[in-house]
Protein backbone atom coordinates (compact mmCIF):
# COMPACT_ATOMS: atom_id res chain seq x y z
CA UNK A 1 0.00 0.00 0.00
CA UNK A 2 1.39 3.41 -0.98
CA UNK A 3 1.92 5.87 1.86
CA UNK A 4 1.17 9.58 1.63
CA UNK A 5 4.15 11.68 0.52
CA UNK A 6 5.75 14.50 2.51
CA UNK A 7 4.37 18.01 2.03
CA UNK A 8 5.77 21.52 1.67
CA UNK A 9 3.35 24.45 1.68
CA UNK A 10 4.39 27.62 -0.13
CA UNK A 11 2.71 30.97 0.53
CA UNK A 12 3.76 33.99 -1.55
CA UNK A 13 3.26 37.60 -0.41
CA UNK A 14 4.17 40.99 -1.81
CA UNK A 15 2.72 43.69 0.45
CA UNK A 16 2.39 44.74 4.10
CA UNK A 17 -1.25 45.62 3.42
CA UNK A 18 -2.25 41.96 3.83
CA UNK A 19 -0.29 41.29 7.00
CA UNK A 20 -3.30 40.13 9.01
CA UNK A 21 -4.51 37.96 6.14
CA UNK A 22 -1.03 36.49 5.78
CA UNK A 23 -0.88 35.62 9.47
CA UNK A 24 -4.29 33.94 9.19
CA UNK A 25 -3.18 31.96 6.13
CA UNK A 26 -0.04 30.68 7.84
CA UNK A 27 -1.91 29.87 11.06
CA UNK A 28 -4.39 27.80 9.06
CA UNK A 29 -1.49 25.88 7.52
CA UNK A 30 0.28 25.27 10.82
CA UNK A 31 -3.00 24.15 12.43
CA UNK A 32 -3.69 21.37 9.95
CA UNK A 33 -4.82 18.00 11.29
CA UNK A 34 -1.99 16.60 9.20
CA UNK A 35 0.68 19.30 9.63
CA UNK A 36 2.93 19.97 6.64
CA UNK A 37 6.57 18.93 6.82
CA UNK A 38 7.71 22.35 5.67
CA UNK A 39 6.18 25.85 5.44
CA UNK A 40 7.83 28.41 3.17
CA UNK A 41 6.87 32.08 2.88
CA UNK A 42 8.32 33.76 -0.22
CA UNK A 43 8.35 37.56 -0.11
CA UNK A 44 8.14 39.15 -3.56
CA UNK A 45 10.57 42.09 -3.54
CA UNK A 46 9.20 43.80 -0.42
CA UNK A 47 12.08 44.23 2.09
CA UNK A 48 9.82 45.69 4.79
CA UNK A 49 7.55 42.66 4.72
CA UNK A 50 10.52 40.30 4.70
CA UNK A 51 12.01 41.94 7.81
CA UNK A 52 8.68 41.88 9.65
CA UNK A 53 7.94 38.27 8.71
CA UNK A 54 11.43 37.11 9.69
CA UNK A 55 11.05 38.77 13.09
CA UNK A 56 7.44 37.85 13.85
CA UNK A 57 6.72 34.48 12.26
CA UNK A 58 7.80 31.21 13.86
CA UNK A 59 7.99 27.77 12.29
CA UNK A 60 8.09 29.35 8.82
CA UNK A 61 11.06 29.71 6.48
CA UNK A 62 11.00 33.27 5.10
CA UNK A 63 12.76 33.70 1.75
CA UNK A 64 13.06 36.51 -0.79
CA UNK A 65 11.89 35.95 -4.37
CA UNK A 66 15.12 35.09 -6.18
CA UNK A 67 13.62 35.57 -9.62
CA UNK A 68 11.78 38.12 -11.69
CA UNK A 69 9.26 40.17 -9.71
CA UNK A 70 5.83 38.60 -9.67
CA UNK A 71 3.87 35.63 -8.38
CA UNK A 72 5.41 33.15 -10.82
CA UNK A 73 8.97 33.99 -9.79
CA UNK A 74 8.00 33.79 -6.12
CA UNK A 75 6.41 30.38 -6.63
CA UNK A 76 9.50 29.13 -8.44
CA UNK A 77 11.60 30.27 -5.49
CA UNK A 78 9.34 28.26 -3.18
CA UNK A 79 9.61 25.16 -5.34
CA UNK A 80 13.40 25.37 -5.33
CA UNK A 81 13.44 25.61 -1.52
CA UNK A 82 10.75 23.01 -0.78
CA UNK A 83 11.81 19.79 0.96
CA UNK A 84 8.54 17.86 0.56
CA UNK A 85 7.62 15.38 -2.16
CA UNK A 86 4.52 17.48 -2.83
CA UNK A 87 4.44 21.27 -3.01
CA UNK A 88 1.11 22.95 -2.20
CA UNK A 89 0.37 26.61 -2.84
CA UNK A 90 -1.98 28.74 -0.75
CA UNK A 91 -2.69 32.41 -1.42
CA UNK A 92 -1.70 34.93 1.26
CA UNK A 93 -5.35 36.03 1.60
CA UNK A 94 -6.78 32.51 1.90
CA UNK A 95 -7.25 30.17 4.86
CA UNK A 96 -7.22 26.39 4.60
CA UNK A 97 -9.81 24.06 6.12
CA UNK A 98 -8.23 21.95 8.91
CA UNK A 99 -8.39 18.81 6.73
CA UNK A 100 -6.97 20.52 3.62
CA UNK A 101 -3.47 19.02 3.71
CA UNK A 102 -4.72 15.52 4.51
CA UNK A 103 -7.25 15.64 1.67
CA UNK A 104 -4.63 16.77 -0.83
CA UNK A 105 -2.11 14.13 0.20
CA UNK A 106 -4.62 11.28 0.19
CA UNK A 107 -5.06 11.68 -3.57
CA UNK A 108 -1.32 11.24 -4.18
CA UNK A 109 -1.49 7.60 -3.17
CA UNK A 110 -2.36 7.07 -6.84
CA UNK A 111 1.03 7.26 -8.63
CA UNK A 112 -0.64 8.59 -11.78
CA UNK A 113 -1.60 11.81 -9.97
CA UNK A 114 0.80 14.63 -10.81
CA UNK A 115 -1.20 17.38 -9.12
CA UNK A 116 -4.25 18.01 -6.94
CA UNK A 117 -6.29 21.18 -6.69
CA UNK A 118 -9.20 21.94 -4.43
CA UNK A 119 -12.26 24.06 -3.80
CA UNK A 120 -11.81 27.82 -3.33
CA UNK A 121 -14.79 29.37 -1.52
CA UNK A 122 -15.28 33.14 -1.77
CA UNK A 123 -15.25 35.04 1.51
CA UNK A 124 -16.84 38.35 0.59
CA UNK A 125 -15.67 41.30 2.65
CA UNK A 126 -19.01 42.89 1.83
CA UNK A 127 -22.19 41.10 0.86
CA UNK A 128 -21.97 39.25 -2.44
CA UNK A 129 -23.23 41.60 -5.18
CA UNK A 130 -26.68 40.48 -6.35
CA UNK A 131 -25.58 40.81 -9.97
CA UNK A 132 -22.41 38.71 -9.66
CA UNK A 133 -22.96 35.33 -11.43
CA UNK A 134 -21.44 32.32 -9.66
CA UNK A 135 -20.29 31.14 -13.09
CA UNK A 136 -17.81 34.03 -12.94
CA UNK A 137 -16.39 33.44 -9.47
CA UNK A 138 -13.06 32.77 -11.23
CA UNK A 139 -12.92 36.57 -11.60
CA UNK A 140 -12.21 36.78 -7.86
CA UNK A 141 -9.91 33.73 -7.84
CA UNK A 142 -12.50 31.24 -6.60
CA UNK A 143 -14.17 28.05 -7.76
CA UNK A 144 -17.06 28.74 -10.11
CA UNK A 145 -20.30 27.02 -11.03
CA UNK A 146 -19.50 24.48 -13.71
CA UNK A 147 -16.55 22.82 -11.98
CA UNK A 148 -16.97 19.18 -10.88
CA UNK A 149 -18.75 18.64 -7.58
CA UNK A 150 -16.93 15.34 -6.95
CA UNK A 151 -13.25 14.43 -7.42
CA UNK A 152 -12.47 14.39 -11.14
CA UNK A 153 -9.63 15.01 -13.60
CA UNK A 154 -9.38 18.63 -14.71
CA UNK A 155 -7.27 20.61 -17.13
CA UNK A 156 -5.90 23.16 -14.67
CA UNK A 157 -6.22 24.36 -11.10
CA UNK A 158 -7.11 27.64 -9.41
CA UNK A 159 -3.92 29.18 -8.07
CA UNK A 160 -5.20 29.89 -4.56
CA UNK A 161 -5.43 26.15 -3.83
CA UNK A 162 -3.25 23.77 -5.82
CA UNK A 163 -0.46 21.26 -5.36
CA UNK A 164 1.96 19.26 -7.50
CA UNK A 165 4.57 16.57 -7.11
CA UNK A 166 7.84 18.46 -6.77
CA UNK A 167 9.52 16.28 -9.37
CA UNK A 168 6.82 17.18 -11.90
CA UNK A 169 7.23 20.90 -11.23
CA UNK A 170 10.97 20.76 -11.65
CA UNK A 171 10.86 18.55 -14.73
CA UNK A 172 8.38 20.93 -16.38
CA UNK A 173 10.59 23.95 -15.63
CA UNK A 174 8.32 25.72 -13.15
CA UNK A 175 6.00 28.66 -13.76
CA UNK A 176 6.58 31.03 -16.67
CA UNK A 177 7.54 34.43 -15.30
CA UNK A 178 6.15 36.26 -18.35
CA UNK A 179 2.67 35.12 -17.31
CA UNK A 180 0.78 35.82 -14.11
CA UNK A 181 0.20 38.49 -11.55
CA UNK A 182 2.75 41.16 -10.66
CA UNK A 183 1.51 43.18 -7.67
CA UNK A 184 -2.09 44.20 -8.33
CA UNK A 185 -1.96 43.73 -12.13
CA UNK A 186 -4.93 41.39 -12.77
CA UNK A 187 -3.26 39.00 -15.22
CA UNK A 188 -3.01 35.28 -14.69
CA UNK A 189 -3.13 31.85 -16.36
CA UNK A 190 0.39 30.83 -15.37
CA UNK A 191 -1.22 27.86 -13.59
CA UNK A 192 -3.08 26.89 -16.76
CA UNK A 193 0.05 27.03 -18.88
CA UNK A 194 2.03 24.98 -16.36
CA UNK A 195 -0.68 22.30 -16.15
CA UNK A 196 -0.76 22.07 -19.96
CA UNK A 197 3.01 21.70 -20.03
CA UNK A 198 2.94 18.93 -17.42
CA UNK A 199 0.34 17.02 -19.43
CA UNK A 200 2.21 17.62 -22.67
CA UNK A 201 5.36 16.18 -21.14
CA UNK A 202 3.53 13.22 -19.55
CA UNK A 203 0.15 12.59 -21.23
CA UNK A 204 -0.80 9.86 -18.73
CA UNK A 205 -0.50 12.24 -15.77
CA UNK A 206 -3.66 12.99 -13.80
CA UNK A 207 -4.45 16.49 -12.57
CA UNK A 208 -7.19 15.90 -10.03
CA UNK A 209 -9.73 18.42 -8.73
CA UNK A 210 -10.91 17.38 -5.27
CA UNK A 211 -13.48 19.78 -3.76
CA UNK A 212 -13.08 18.16 -0.33
CA UNK A 213 -9.70 19.94 -0.08
CA UNK A 214 -11.14 23.37 0.59
CA UNK A 215 -9.87 26.86 1.33
CA UNK A 216 -11.63 30.16 1.95
CA UNK A 217 -10.42 33.11 -0.15
CA UNK A 218 -11.01 36.71 0.91
CA UNK A 219 -12.70 38.92 -1.70
CA UNK A 220 -12.11 42.59 -0.83
CA UNK A 221 -14.72 45.24 -1.55
CA UNK A 222 -12.62 46.60 -4.43
CA UNK A 223 -13.17 43.34 -6.33
CA UNK A 224 -16.93 43.43 -5.94
CA UNK A 225 -17.35 46.23 -8.48
CA UNK A 226 -18.37 46.41 -12.12
CA UNK A 227 -15.05 48.01 -13.06
CA UNK A 228 -12.97 45.22 -11.51
CA UNK A 229 -15.23 42.57 -13.05
CA UNK A 230 -14.77 44.07 -16.52
CA UNK A 231 -11.01 44.61 -16.21
CA UNK A 232 -10.40 41.13 -14.78
CA UNK A 233 -12.38 39.48 -17.59
CA UNK A 234 -10.45 41.49 -20.18
CA UNK A 235 -7.14 40.54 -18.53
CA UNK A 236 -8.17 36.89 -18.54
CA UNK A 237 -8.69 37.10 -22.28
CA UNK A 238 -5.25 38.63 -22.73
CA UNK A 239 -3.70 35.86 -20.64
CA UNK A 240 -5.58 33.07 -22.40
CA UNK A 241 -4.27 34.33 -25.74
CA UNK A 242 -0.72 33.89 -24.48
CA UNK A 243 -1.51 30.42 -23.15
CA UNK A 244 -2.93 29.42 -26.53
CA UNK A 245 0.17 30.80 -28.23
CA UNK A 246 2.58 28.95 -25.92
CA UNK A 247 0.70 25.64 -25.95
CA UNK A 248 0.00 23.13 -28.68
CA UNK A 249 -3.13 21.17 -29.46
CA UNK A 250 -6.83 21.40 -28.68
CA UNK A 251 -6.27 21.16 -24.90
CA UNK A 252 -5.08 24.77 -24.74
CA UNK A 253 -8.66 26.09 -24.86
CA UNK A 254 -10.66 22.92 -24.13
CA UNK A 255 -12.06 24.16 -20.82
CA UNK A 256 -13.02 27.51 -22.35
CA UNK A 257 -14.96 25.80 -25.13
CA UNK A 258 -16.88 23.68 -22.62
CA UNK A 259 -17.50 26.75 -20.48
CA UNK A 260 -18.89 28.77 -23.39
CA UNK A 261 -20.98 25.95 -24.86
CA UNK A 262 -22.37 24.53 -21.61
CA UNK A 263 -21.86 26.58 -18.44
CA UNK A 264 -22.74 30.01 -19.86
CA UNK A 265 -25.83 28.89 -21.84
CA UNK A 266 -27.06 27.10 -18.71
CA UNK A 267 -26.61 30.32 -16.73
CA UNK A 268 -28.62 32.29 -19.27
CA UNK A 269 -31.30 29.62 -19.29
CA UNK A 270 -31.59 29.66 -15.51
CA UNK A 271 -31.93 33.45 -15.53
CA UNK A 272 -34.70 33.26 -18.14
CA UNK A 273 -36.55 30.56 -16.21
CA UNK A 274 -36.53 32.77 -13.12
CA UNK A 275 -38.26 35.49 -15.11
CA UNK A 276 -38.83 38.70 -13.22
CA UNK A 277 -37.22 37.33 -10.08
CA UNK A 278 -33.85 37.23 -11.88
CA UNK A 279 -31.99 40.56 -11.58
CA UNK A 280 -31.45 42.08 -15.01
CA UNK A 281 -27.97 42.96 -13.79
CA UNK A 282 -27.06 39.25 -13.71
CA UNK A 283 -27.85 38.85 -17.40
CA UNK A 284 -25.87 42.02 -18.09
CA UNK A 285 -22.93 40.66 -16.08
CA UNK A 286 -22.95 37.40 -18.05
CA UNK A 287 -22.92 39.33 -21.31
CA UNK A 288 -20.28 41.78 -20.16
CA UNK A 289 -18.07 39.00 -18.82
CA UNK A 290 -18.13 36.99 -22.02
CA UNK A 291 -17.70 40.08 -24.18
CA UNK A 292 -14.80 41.55 -22.19
CA UNK A 293 -12.99 38.21 -22.10
CA UNK A 294 -13.45 37.75 -25.85
CA UNK A 295 -12.17 41.27 -26.51
CA UNK A 296 -9.11 40.62 -24.36
CA UNK A 297 -8.46 37.37 -26.19
CA UNK A 298 -8.69 39.09 -29.58
CA UNK A 299 -6.27 41.84 -28.57
CA UNK A 300 -3.97 39.38 -26.84
CA UNK A 301 -3.86 37.11 -29.88
CA UNK A 302 -2.59 39.97 -32.03
CA UNK A 303 0.03 40.91 -29.45
CA UNK A 304 1.09 37.29 -28.93
CA UNK A 305 1.77 36.74 -32.61
CA UNK A 306 4.11 39.72 -32.55
CA UNK A 307 6.01 39.12 -29.35
CA UNK A 308 6.09 35.50 -28.13
CA UNK A 309 8.39 32.60 -28.77
CA UNK A 310 7.17 29.60 -30.83
CA UNK A 311 4.27 27.61 -29.41
CA UNK A 312 5.09 24.94 -26.88
CA UNK A 313 8.45 26.34 -25.77
CA UNK A 314 9.27 27.61 -22.30
CA UNK A 315 12.15 30.09 -22.59
CA UNK A 316 15.22 29.09 -20.62
CA UNK A 317 15.15 32.26 -18.52
CA UNK A 318 11.88 31.07 -16.96
CA UNK A 319 13.34 27.79 -15.71
CA UNK A 320 14.08 27.64 -11.96
CA UNK A 321 17.71 28.47 -11.28
CA UNK A 322 18.88 25.09 -10.07
CA UNK A 323 17.39 23.45 -13.17
CA UNK A 324 19.21 25.72 -15.64
CA UNK A 325 22.12 24.29 -17.59
CA UNK A 326 25.53 25.51 -16.45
Amino acid sequence: MNTAPSLSVVVCAYTLDRWEDLQAALTSVQSQRRPPDDVVLVVDHCPELQRLATRMLHGVRVLPNRHRKGLSGARNTGVEAAVGDVVAFLDDDATAHPSWAARLLADYRDPRVAGVGGLVVPWWETDRPVWFPPEFDWVVGCSYRGLPEEPAPIRNFIGANMSFRKEELRAAGGFRTDLGRVGTRPLGCEETELCLRIRSRRPDALLLYDPSAAVRHRVPAARATWSYFRSRCYAEGLSKALVARYSEGAAALSSERAYLTSTIPHAYGEALRRGRSAPAHTVLALTLGVGATAAGYAVGSVRARRTTSPAGTAPAQHTPARERPA
